[in-house]
């Protein structure tokens, strides 16, 4: 099992403060240092951000392509691999519309915008105004890659190690573990006799290995006046077969991921994870990355629809991740499949993001091909969607509750 990603949260002040990121960057190559004794490799070091408006010193929009220039040299600086700048919020409307400046101007920079929580409700001007951001977004290159780097969060708390969902809140530094364990899954499931032995099975690997990632990193935590979050185990995949929670699907007795009797062995898998006992931190579900998982990205188009991905998120995923979808597809159909991923996160009280890649020249079923070791062949899903109308098509809020038993 290899680590996605060490990622460090802190407020680097504005202006920024080098020796601030100087100082996580050093805890952090030392925990990726100790993990490698430990039989672990780190595939990347990340630095996340609070919010730009709740810094110590709030950053306005205008000042934000400034920051994450700066940010980015910084990190390149200190041997950091990419950096996230905290989610725009609702009530900032003209954060949102600088969001494609931001990622037009650097390469390793990742960004979000919270459009739902609790406190606040689900946003229809701010979902509306991300819809218009990932529409914006699939312009600055001409295959639509730039998506990656943005995620629209509804109801996702700071804390998460995953990009581009990572934020801090102000307060002490601190660190967390993202995993890419997707293949734990997979050999959980390999030649066991029954349900019950490979639930052992996985939950056993599970907490395993998490002791192992705690016992290294609390105390080099301790040693780098940070806090220790702990570990996001949600399983994310990488582009082989081996390593994907499609692959551990249909292992499961699934013909195809996509077709009756995915949900089952889904919601299987996430209560596996659920029984694990381990320090938690960030969405501990199951990605579904499509792009990034190779038996998903086989599916995509065929037996796996936009709305298994959606009913899936419903079951301890973390909601729709690296989908790609047509070239045309407007910012209303974008916004009426958000304020659905929204609604979800609210009612059933877990964190969800949409990580939407249209792709400029791509029709529905067209083949996808990126020139990334983290994303598979693929071929665009297809968006039935309409612009939303009525009273979901104002700027109000819908005041959403979790369901009560």
């Amino acid at each position: 099992m290899n680590i996605r990603a060490l990622t460090g949260f802190l407020d680097p002040g504005w202006p920024l403060e080098p020796r601030l990121i100087a100082s996580m960057a050093t805890g952090l190559k030392a925990a990726r240092d100790a993990l490698a004794q430990a039989g672990y490799m780190v595939q990347t070091l990340r630095l996340a951000m609070p919010p730009p408006a709740e810094m110590t010193k709030r950053v306005p929009p205008g000042e934000r392509v400034d920051l994450a220039g700066q940010l980015e040299a910084e990190c390149f600086v200190q041997g950091l691999d990419y950096a996230a700048l905290g989610p725009v919020l609702p009530d900032e409307p003209d954060g949102f519309g600088v969001i494609p400046d931001i990622l037009a101007a650097t390469e390793n920079i990742f960004a979000s915008a919270l459009f739902a929580d609790p406190e606040g409700g689900l946003n229809l001007q701010a979902a509306a105004a991300i819809g218009q951001v990932i529409h914006q977004i699939a312009t600055i290159a001409e295959n639509g890659f730039a998506n990656l780097r943005f995620a629209a969060l509804a109801n996702v708390p700071a804390g998460s190690p995953f990009f581009p969902a990572a934020y801090h809140r102000v307060g002490m530094p601190a660190m967390a573990v993202a995993t890419e364990a997707a293949e734990l899954a997979v050999d959980a499931l390999r030649d066991v006799p029954s349900p019950a032995t490979a639930r052992r099975r996985l939950v056993s690997m599970i907490e395993a290995h998490a002791a192992s990632i705690t016992r290294v990193l609390q105390p080099i935590a301790t040693e780098n006046e940070a806090r220790f979050l702990g570990i996001d185990f949600s399983m994310a995949p990488y582009p082989e077969h081996v390593r994907s929670i499609g692959t551990a699907l249909e292992d499961f007795g699934v013909p195809a991921a996509g077709l009756p009797g995915t949900a089952a062995a889904f919601a299987y898998l996430a209560d596996c994870l659920d029984q694990a006992q381990f320090q938690r931190t960030g969405f501990c579900a199951l990605l579904l990355p499509v792009l990034e998982d190779a038996t998903l990205a086989a599916r995509a188009g065929n037996e796996l629809s936009i709305s298994d991905l959606l009913l899936c998120s419903t079951l301890c995923g973390a909601g729709l991740d690296t989908l790609p979808l047509p070239g045309d597809t407007t910012p209303e159909a974008l916004t009426a499949l958000l304020v659905d991923v929204g609604a979800i996160a609210l009612r059933l009280n877990k964190p969800l993001t949409a990580r939407l890649m249209p792709i400029p020249g791509k029709a529905a079923g067209d083949p996808v091909h990126f020139e990334f070791p983290y994303f598979a062949d693929s071929r665009v899903m297809a968006l039935p969607a309409q612009p939303l109308g009525g009273l979901l098509a104002s700027a109000g809020t819908l005041d959403i509750k979790p369901h009560r038993s």
